[in-house]
């Protein structure tokens, strides 16, 4: 018996939530006295598939048919649930990533499977199979006990460590059943700002909102994140009034992220912002408002004038890198 993970790939390279991902099915192969199989769909060379046997992988499915070059949901989903037969996997693991929450639900359908989205944690197997995730935006954690014989479990960026344990894998050719009906409903183009660091998967962000009083005061918040290797992120309001892109929206109707690092500048903390970045490690809020409700969110707070703070802290960070270089 094997676990699968599904080995997510931008551009041809595996993201860092990737390496988390077979990490954290490691360590479940182990519990349950099983081998970690991994699923790679799509055009990624040799030397990256390589890359997937330094974190515990025993075999590697490589799948390159021409038509699964590029994403399709359900042709993709279509592809696990095969794979998931085919080695005889009861648990199946992947990113809780845009493109994860997407195949999670189609996977479980077809394997007719339990599903957990969001896991937090390693499942307890002492009395079943239980996986801890975040529940009502991140203000508390359900324990949800699987009794199906196979489980589909994704995982939260940021939340189970890298870990390394060398095999020696076998990589294969895995050739899939192709069917057109899966194709009728296609990505027509992915956009991806590659200079950037990926929200989803960044340990830093920093984000600013109406605070900053207009998009021509952004360049301290990028030159911010540029010294701490960072995300730049942005609040609901912003993105509205188009001063930042939709893509950098962090909150309950945009990106939810769980980063090391979450430093909030002029942001007021609503609700429904919160929802989206309640489960960073360590948040550190920047307002002139000693009443701004995201300070009850906050570990660490600053109350002070955004333009009058970071660039103070922008010099404490270049004086840190300067002398520690």
């Amino acid at each position: 018996m094997s676990v699968l993970v599904y080995a997510e790939n931008a551009g041809g390279k595996f993201k860092k939530s990737t390496y988390e991902v077979l990490s954290f099915g490691y360590a479940i192969a182990e519990k349950i006295g099983g081998s970690l199989t991994v699923l790679s769909i799509g055009d990624v060379n040799a030397d990256e598939l390589a890359k997937l046997s330094k974190y515990g992988a025993s075999k590697v499915l490589n799948v390159t048919n021409e038509k699964l070059k590029s994403f399709v949901n359900m042709a993709y989903a279509a592809v696990i649930s095969e794979a998931s037969i085919a080695e005889d996997s009861k648990v199946v693991i992947m990113s809780a990533s845009f493109t994860g929450k997407g195949l999670a639900p189609r996977v479980a359908v077809k394997l007719d499977a339990g599903l957990v989205d969001g896991a937090i944690s390693l499942p307890d197997i002492t009395n079943g199979f239980t996986v801890r995730k975040g529940a009502f935006s991140g203000k508390a954690f359900a324990d949800v006990t699987l009794t199906s014989d196979r489980k589909v479990i994704t995982l939260m960026p940021n939340s189970y460590q890298v870990n390394e344990h060398q095999k020696d894998s076998n990589i294969v050719d895995f050739n899939p059943t192709v069917r057109d009906l899966d194709f009728k409903a296609m990505v027509k183009e992915i956009v991806r700002a590659a200079d950037k660091v990926s929200l989803p998967d960044a340990e830093i962000v920093v984000s600013g909102g109406r605070g900053l009083k207009g998009p021509e005061n952004w360049g301290m918040i990028e030159e911010l994140a540029n010294l701490l290797g960072a995300a730049t992120a942005c609040s609901k309001p912003v993105s509205d009034s188009n001063w930042r892109p939709h893509s950098e929206h962090v909150g309950q109707t945009g990106i939810a992220i769980s980063p090391n690092l979450y430093i909030a500048i002029g942001i007021s903390g609503a609700i429904q912002h919160l929802a989206g970045v309640s489960s960073s490690k360590v948040i550190v809020v920047i307002n002139k408002d000693p009443e701004a409700p995201f300070f009850k969110a906050a570990d660490y707070g600053i109350v002070g004038d955004a333009f009058d703070v970071v660039p103070k802290l922008i010099e404490a960070v270049k004086e840190f890198k300067a002398v520690n270089a």
